[in-house]
């Protein structure tokens, strides 16, 4: 990995867009920063790069919203998600690089595709009040995706959003649960040798960016709504899942 001003240029806003959404947008944005990565870094340098600053930015966005979280909600998804994450470091050590590129492209592109149905009414998550199941299940698809490309947010968001919860009990909550998770996926990233020098390296320079962005994510919490911010993911996303699908399959 070479750290040029070509590698700063894309991984400092993609960072700090990660810390924004880790801050004030319950996490579904965050893994956008792993596809954009992607298309200058190799699949597995992309997401070993952003998981020791995405827990950076759990850690520091547990401040603000300490205790705000439901629990009990937060509990059975955490227990969900770890075969999730097993079954995630299990499609890792099978897949090449091309696979991971794809994977990571179609997720990006799931995730468009997922919020557009819920802007435009097709998918709706009114207060039901699941049983735990689900809350297991959701948690373990969370557990996949976000070992695969850091994309546990949208699968948790079907979960959480049925609970009927407000916007800072749901922010909070996808805080805890992601802390919970990325730690877990650590141990497996560093078992399966995705954490290198290079790597870690470039974390350290990367890391003010972190705190920076979920400090900005916690102060536009209150002050503007998800719909801007997730109608640039969406292009982005859009975009740069495309190149990484066209990329794989050519």
């Amino acid at each position: 990995m070479e750290l040029s001003v070509t590698f700063f240029a894309l991984a400092i806003p993609a960072v700090l867009f990660a810390g924004i959404s880790k801050g004030g947008f319950g996490s579904g944005a965050a893994f956008a920063a792993a596809p954009f990565l992607a298309l200058i870094l190799e699949p597995a340098q992309a997401i070993g790069l952003m998981l020791p600053l995405l827990i950076v930015m759990d850690m520091t966005a547990l401040r603000p919203f300490w205790r705000r979280w439901d629990w009990q909600v937060a509990r059975v998804m955490m227990f969900g998600a770890l075969p999730g994450v097993v079954l995630g470091a299990a499609l890792y050590s099978v897949a090449n690089a091309d696979a991971m590129r794809l994977l990571i492209g179609l997720v990006a592109l799931g995730f468009v595709a997922y919020q557009l149905a819920r802007a435009r009414g097709y998918l709706r998550f009114e207060r039901a009040n699941p049983g735990p199941g689900a809350g297991y299940f959701w948690g373990g698809v969370s557990g996949i995706t976000s070992f695969i490309s850091h994309a546990g947010g949208p699968p948790a968001a079907v979960y959480l959003l049925s609970r009927g919860m407000d916007k800072t009990t749901y922010q909070a909550t996808t805080v805890i649960l992601f802390t919970a998770i990325n730690l877990f996926k650590a141990v497996f990233y560093a078992g399966l040798g995705i954490f290198t020098a290079d790597v870690l390296w470039a974390d350290i320079f990367l890391i003010p960016m972190a705190f920076i962005g979920v400090s900005i994510g916690v102060w536009l919490h209150h002050r503007i709504s998800e719909k801007l911010f997730f109608a640039v993911t969406y292009v982005l996303l859009t975009i740069t899942g495309s190149k990484l699908i066209f990329d794989a399959l050519t």
